[in-house]
Parts: structure tokens; C-alpha cells; sequence
């Protein structure tokens, strides 16, 4: 039995197979010629269901688009929050963060391609409250997480809406130039460099 992949493990049960199936076709259409040039038609021929079934699950294909970028994301977080479970000290959990971040980019390359192009559209888009909402909620363990008694006093003196951008700001832009194909080696195999950079950036002992 082969392991549930990323829509199976968001969209589990026999009664999500064509929802599977319309997402599985967009991700591929997506990614192949972009998102503006990929329309309802070119996702249908591809995955050959009718129009009708894809705007019943999805209603357009901006919701097409929600669905992969808050699957993506969902998954993203999850991976994070396993990691952030081991993690004592807020040097650990800086290192949680940038580590699990680059093993997603590594294991899901197509994923994270799609998340990089369709991040602006989302967030301008239709869609944009429920990713404000869902990005509050998805965050609340990570503020909880660096709120804790033991931790707090490592990150207080940087800005809270700077601090995630300190620490996988490195980490994402080497990822962006690896998935373009700029470089040759996954940003996983750097994960101890991206790692110590992040802590640096934020250590208040680096200075």
C-alpha cells in the first residue's frame, strides 16, 4: 500500500477521487504553463471530467487555486508543528523551523513551485480573508510556542511581523533559486548552514 501523497492526506476517502483528480490535473497545469494562462477548459481536457463537476467542487478556478495553495500550506504547517514538538530551547526551535522548512520544499518541489506563484493571487484575490483567517489560526501554536516562559526572552527584541522573515528568509530564497533550477543542490543538504544563519540573525550573542 503506497503512502497517502499531499491531496490524499488533504482530500482522504473514495468520495474525493475526482475532487483529487481535478486538483492533481491543475497542479500539473499550474505548473506547466501558469496559472494565468491555465483555464477551466485546459484542467477539464486534462483530467477529463466535465466543467460542470469542477465548478460543483470548486466553483472557479480561483477556488481551484485556494484549494492547492491552502492544502499546501496545511501540510507545510503540519510538518512544522512535528518539528516544534522537539524542540526545547528557542535555538531549537528557530532550527525546527528553517529544517522543516526546507525537507517540505525538498520532498514536494511541485507544491512548493505552485505556493511561490500563486501566494500573490490568493492573497489579493477572493480568497483572501479565509487565508488571513487560516494563517492566524495556523500560526497560533508557533506564538504559543515562542511565548513560552523560557523562550520569550530570545525573541522580544525582534519585531513580531519580522521575525518569521528573519528566520526563513535565507531558507526561501535559496529554495526559490533551486526550484528555478539556478542551483544544483536541494536547499535540505544546506539545512545546517540555512539553520545557523537563521539563529544568527536573530541571537542577540551573534553581534
Amino acid at each position: 500500500m503506497h503512502a497517502p501523497d499531499l491531496i490524499e492526506r488533504s482530500f482522504p476517502g473514495r468520495r474525493s477521487d475526482l475532487k483529487r483528480s481535478i486538483l492533481r490535473a491543475a497542479l500539473a497545469c499550474f505548473n506547466e504553463v501558469g496559472i494565468e494562462a491555465t483555464n477551466i477548459e485546459t484542467i477539464r481536457a486534462r483530467c477529463e471530467t466535465s466543467v460542470g463537476a469542477i465548478y460543483h467542487h470548486f466553483g472557479n478556478k480561483e477556488g481551484i487555486v485556494a484549494a492547492l495553495f491552502f492544502a499546501a500550506l496545511d501540510d507545510q504547517a503540519a510538518l512544522r508543528e512535528r518539528y516544534l514538538q522537539q524542540a526545547q530551547t528557542a535555538q531549537a526551535g528557530v532550527e525546527a523551523l528553517v529544517r522543516s522548512y526546507v525537507e517540505w520544499v525538498d520532498a514536494q518541489p511541485e507544491w512548493a513551485r505552485f505556493v511561490f506563484q500563486s501566494r500573490f493571487a490568493v492573497a489579493n484575490g477572493p480568497f483572501k480573508e479565509e487565508l488571513l483567517s487560516r494563517n492566524k489560526q495556523r500560526n497560533r501554536q508557533l506564538t504559543e510556542w515562542m511565548s513560552d516562559e523560557g523562550r520569550r526572552a530570545a525573541f522580544s527584541h525582534v519585531p513580531a511581523e519580522l521575525l518569521l522573515s528573519l528566520i526563513i528568509g535565507a531558507a526561501e530564497s535559496y529554495a526559490r533559486a533551486w526550484l528555478s533550477g539556478r542551483v544544483q543542490k536541494s536547499p535540505k543538504e544546506y539545512a545546517p548552514l540555512l539553520a545557523q544563519a537563521a539563529w544568527a540573525s536573530i541571537s542577540q550573542t551573534s553581534a
